[in-house]
């Protein structure tokens, strides 16, 4: 009887033992249950161009595209439950019947050859478990599967499966594999795509399309079979269409990045404000078009290599050849949108944006605006101009006397030219002698106004010793291009969050510096620089289209520019090397930078045929004929009666 008792204690003992740390047990792994419910995943940005069109993705170290229950489609979820789990609508989170025969199984072969994991328990287990066959890491899957149940709805459970799940190749969810393998939504996928993707959820590198095509196919008719024959979801129609369907497969890098410098650029503007942006799924909507940068792209990769051919043929040193880089802006001058944006000739050879953080000289780019500045004080395209030599003297930091003798580009002079020829042409010394009529001090306020920053009191920066970056540049010379109005130019539309709340938009400003009268006036003469044959920028001319524009070439052609704008658009070309020296001996803008500008427009109009194609003048300019040519006037810019060219030398400062 004692013996009985002492035995009775014994399992008695052992039994509330193995209730109690069974218990505890189940509470210490229940406590992960809201890791489980808090587990964030990681969630890659990503960036849009203004037509909706993908640029690229910001990823973590998890590249995911998160997809909402609601946007998932029934066949997607139909075929996940044929191959993973038929009963996931009727289990609590465990399917003993499964389980029992799993069990059964390893027993007789004496080693884990079969799993019984339902969808919830393979949540489980890839989000706070390890995916090791042990009986310890199966007693917690099944605990957290259990209590998992208890909080989420079976459309969460499937939501979140879906999305955190591994595909192979990097991709993290479903949506993330729809788009890396087959560049689609998921509501575009064919039956037999679903099924590909659905497969490499049993063994994502082994039944990667890219890879093992075949497998990935037999795996993927296993998945329609199932389907159709045992249980009846889909037609014979759609069986028959999936099983001898072959979709096309893509391998996509994670970033899919189509215009890298554009990238580079609106994370400087970003990153530092959003900490995250790699990982919490933002969406940022910016003013590129893909289409306009990728024929610009190749537009200044010809330019490029026409110029390498030439410095080839003129047995230009190597070294020297492989320095030589180019970068381009377009904008929509009206709004200041950014279209394209290339930072150099090749991403892969240089990631160094020359468009944004290059800082060059213009050359006579500038030109236009000292134009402006004296057709605002009067002047005109008949006023007449001397084109001769001077030497000026001036002294030093050390307080000695130096002389600067400057030239025109082609060495020689004219004697009297009139304004419209001086700036068609850039004629260097027209450009000085006219500064010097109306006051160099006064040309230097207008500068300032117009948004040049440090700009020296001298009347070098005329011939374009002043040095900018092309970005600022072009925010300068919406003026010209958009009726006297400068606007501040805009990359990113808006940023929003994952919930789809907009966080940040960027906005721009508009100031009116220039009547729209007195800015047409050289917007004309800018034209015929480019219609005229002996203007300097001809090589861009496109019949039927307006194109107004300036060439720009600095000292012993270290760069070489072409700014231009059309009705619509406003397009920056520049090449140059990298360490400052000279391309080539000759070279010029006109020749080099302003062809680049030809191509784009000719394939500009081509792809928008319907665009905006002439200069609109406005009411208040009156067209006279003066000595035999036909010249633009306004009220303040009045048909000269008599021609004074009285030079005034005050405030001119070296």
């Amino acid at each position: 009887m004692i013996k009985k008792t002492i035995l009775l204690s014994i399992v008695i003992l052992i039994s509330t033992s193995i209730v109690f740390f069974s218990l505890k047990f189940y509470r210490e792994v229940a406590k992960k249950t809201a890791d489980i419910l808090q587990y964030k995943m990681e969630i890659s940005s990503e960036v849009f161009d203004r037509n909706g069109d993908k640029i690229a993705n910001f990823v973590g170290k998890e590249y995911r595209l998160y997809v909402k229950f609601e946007d998932i489609p029934p066949k997607v979820i139909e075929a996940l439950l044929s191959i993973e789990d038929t009963a996931f609508f009727e289990h609590n989170g465990i399917n003993l019947e499964a389980i029992f025969r799993a069990v059964f199984k390893d027993l007789y072969a004496m080693k884990m050859v079969e799993g019984a994991s339902t969808i919830t328990q393979q949540f489980v287990r890839n989000t706070v478990l390890t995916k090791d066959k042990t009986l310890l890491r199966k007693l917690k899957e099944v605990i957290l599967s259990l209590e998992i149940e208890k909080h989420l709805s079976k459309e969460q459970i499937l939501e979140r499966y879906l999305n955190v799940i591994y595909f192979g190749r990097g991709y993290y969810g479903i949506r993330t594999a729809s788009k890396g393998y087959f560049h689609k939504e998921l509501d575009a996928l064919s039956m037999k795509e679903i099924a590909i993707l659905i497969g490499l959820i049993k063994a994502p590198s082994f039944y990667d399309p890219t890879r093992n095509y075949e497998y990935s196919i037999g795996r993927a008719n296993r998945v329609v079979t199932r389907m159709y024959e045992g249980l009846n979801w889909i037609t014979k129609v759609e069986f028959d269409d999936a099983i001898v369907e072959e979709p096309k497969v893509f391998r996509s890098t994670k970033t899919q990045n189509v215009a890298p410098y554009v990238i580079d650029e609106i994370y400087r503007r970003i990153g530092k404000n959003l900490p995250d942006l790699r990982t919490n799924g933002y969406r940022i909507n910016t003013t590129i078009d893909l289409q306009l940068q990728e024929i610009l792209r190749t537009a200044l990769q010809n330019g490029h290599k026409n110029i390498t051919e030439k410095q080839e043929r003129r047995k230009v040193d190597e070294n020297i050849i492989n320095k030589l880089n180019g970068a381009s802006i377009l904008i929509q001058q009206n709004s200041g949108e950014v279209l394209a944006m290339l930072g150099g000739v090749s991403y892969k050879d240089s990631k160094f944006n020359r468009v944004t953080q290059g800082f060059r000289q213009v050359g006579s780019s500038i030109k236009p605006f000292f134009y402006q500045s004296t057709i605002n004080m009067g002047l005109s395209g008949a006023t007449l101009l001397y084109d001769i030599e001077r030497t000026f003297k001036y002294s030093n930091e050390k307080g000695e006397d130096e002389y600067w003798k400057p030239k025109n580009y082609t060495k020689k002079v004219k004697g009297v030219i009139t304004l419209r020829e001086a700036l068609m042409k850039s004629k260097n010394l027209a450009t000085i002698n006219m500064v010097r009529m109306v006051g160099a001090s006064n040309v230097h306020k207008d500068l300032i106004e117009y948004g040049f920053k440090d700009m020296p009191s001298n009347l070098s920066t005329a011939l374009g010793s002043y040095a900018t970056s092309m970005y600022e540049l072009a925010e300068k010379y919406t003026m010209l291009s958009n009726g006297g109005k400068q606007h501040s130019l805009k990359l990113i539309k808006e940023v929003s969050n994952k919930n789809g709340f907009i966080i940040f938009e960027e906005t721009t400003k508009t100031k009116k510096i220039v009547s729209p009268e007195q800015n047409y006036l050289v917007l004309d003469i800018m034209r015929n620089a480019v219609n005229s044959n002996s203007g300097t920028g001809k090589r861009a001319r496109v019949n039927g289209l307006d194109i107004a524009g300036k060439t720009g070439t600095t000292d012993d052609g270290k760069d070489v520019w072409f700014n231009s704008f059309t009705p619509t658009y406003q397009l920056h070309v520049w090449f140059g090397n990298d360490d400052n020296t000279p391309i080539l001996r000759g070279a010029g803008g006109g020749s080099m930078a302003a062809p680049v500008a030809g191509e784009f427009y000719k394939e500009l109009v081509k792809m928008k045929p319907y665009i905006k194609r002439r200069f609109d003048k406005p009411a208040g300019v009156r067209t006279f004929e003066f000595n035999g040519v036909i010249e633009n006037f306004t009220d303040v810019s009045k048909p000269p009666i008599k021609e004074t060219n009285e030079i005034r030398d005050d405030a001119l400062i070296f």
